[in-house]
């Protein structure tokens, strides 16, 4: 593919010759081959310019002004269309040719085409809301999961609870009642015989029943009396 700029080398026109060195300059400064073709000394290329230049890219007047850039017989632009895809470094789709590996150009087209890059690895692109609502999604299975044994195990111990106050508030019957008075007066009496046990030995176990010392006395003196 042949990059074509038509020109005009005798333009009197300051504004057009800046121009057209400002094509070719960029054009040179990117090693992009390309052939300049004077529309000023051959009218075959004057002709053929007019002709292939697009109808909504002619002036007013019809007659289009240089620099026109094609590439081969597809038409590119003009040096407005030029420099606005200069100021996006996209000069190379605007002229439809492919980047060179390690331009930015090219970055910026492989990012466009595959997403971003890290750790040489392709990202595919998302969008940043989705990835948070599928990671809090995830972290709620999660927290459901690791709950769930623990909601179970809480839920049975309330029933259990729930029963066990049932059992003490159903109503009790007379003979249960008794029963119960009884073994309460029984415990209590069989407290009070355990105490009162338990004083005397300590009572005469230490000094022994009133009196004893007395008849002991008595009869070591009636022995004395009878020897």
């Amino acid at each position: 593919m042949v990059i074509k700029v038509f020109l005009a080398s005798s333009s009197g026109s300051t504004a057009i010759k800046k121009k057209q060195q400002d094509v070719l300059g960029f054009l040179e400064a990117l090693k992009v081959d390309y052939a300049p073709l004077d529309i000023a000394c051959n009218e075959d290329n004057r002709m053929w310019m007019r002709e292939n230049v697009p109808v909504e890219k002619k002036p007013t007047n019809g007659i289009p002004l240089p620099p026109q850039i094609f590439n081969e017989e597809s038409y590119c632009g003009d040096y407005e269309t030029f420099f606005d895809a200069k100021e996006d470094n996209a000069v190379y789709a605007f002229l439809g040719l492919p980047p060179p590996p390690g331009s930015k150009e090219a970055k910026e087209a492989y990012l466009l085409e595959n997403g971003p890059v890290e750790n040489g690895t392709i990202v595919n692109g998302t969008d940043d809301a989705e990835d948070e609502e599928n990671l809090e999604a995830e972290e709620e299975n999660i927290d459901d999961d690791t709950l769930a044994p623990v909601k179970e195990e809480e839920a049975q111990e309330e029933a259990e609870d729930e029963e066990a106050k049932g059992e003490d508030d159903q109503p009790v019957s007379e003979e249960e009642e008794e029963l119960r008075q009884l073994e309460i007066t029984d415990g209590v009496q069989h407290g009070r015989h355990n105490i009162a046990n338990t004083v005397i030995r300590f009572t005469y176990g230490r000094r022994g029943p009133r009196g004893g010392g007395r008849r002991r006395s008595d009869r070591g003196s009636r022995a004395g009396r009878r020897g």
